[in-house]
């Protein structure tokens, strides 16, 4: 159980790693919203989901206010893609928006013991 675990840590900072990328290029082309966030967030959430139901079967502990207010800001980035991708053009907040969101992300799951 514990590979299984490791499998799916391993997958979640995949997909901080998608997201921080999809950052990089919505610098690069800040007109549309390239698919990079939904595909990153999206594995954090099946991920994230996926460690949090698991964790009674691996012995592990999460904090529950933690969880609860990491999934409300991978909702946010997700809701905040889908509702530009379709669109030619976004307005300018939402690159440093979209970024802002996955930083206080990853703020959250370091720095909140």
């Amino acid at each position: 159980m514990e590979f299984v675990r490791h499998s799916l840590v391993f997958l979640h900072l995949l997909g901080m790693g998608a997201l921080i990328g999809a950052l990089l290029l919505q610098f690069r082309s800040p007109e549309e919203v390239n698919k990079g966030w939904l595909h990153g967030a999206g594995l954090q959430l099946v991920t994230g989901i996926a460690l949090m139901v698991l964790a009674p079967l691996t012995g592990a502990e999460y904090n529950h206010m933690k969880l609860g207010i990491k999934l409300l800001v991978v909702l946010a980035v997700l809701g905040l893609a889908f509702a530009f991708t379709a669109k030619k053009t976004n307005p300018r907040w939402l690159p440093p928006t979209l970024g802002g969101l996955v930083v206080l992300n990853v703020g959250l799951a370091v720095f909140w013991t």
